[in-house]
């Protein structure tokens, strides 16, 4: 169900917004709703989509857990030395 909301903004904050949308092409009202829904979802409950790109790519370098660790461990070696 939607609801009517009122709010006081600066007026150039109103304008960039209206620009943004419109370039986005996507109601201002859609818009804040997205970034308010944004940044009140429960951070537990994301379900991120991973593309198809990023999935082709995962596991394409084979390194043993060991080798991920001793690099790791000399990589905070020489930065805190």
């Amino acid at each position: 169900m939607d609801t009517k909301l009122t709010l006081k903004l600066d007026e150039s904050v109103i304008e960039r917004a209206k620009q943004y949308a419109k370039e986005q092409e996507i109601s201002l009202s859609k818009l804040i709703e997205n970034y308010l829904q944004t940044i009140t979802q429960d951070s537990g409950n994301i379900d991120l989509e991973i593309s198809p790109l990023v999935k082709s790519l995962t596991g394409v370098i084979k390194l043993k857990e060991e080798d991920i660790k001793k690099k790791y461990t000399d990589y905070l070696a020489e930065k805190y030395r």
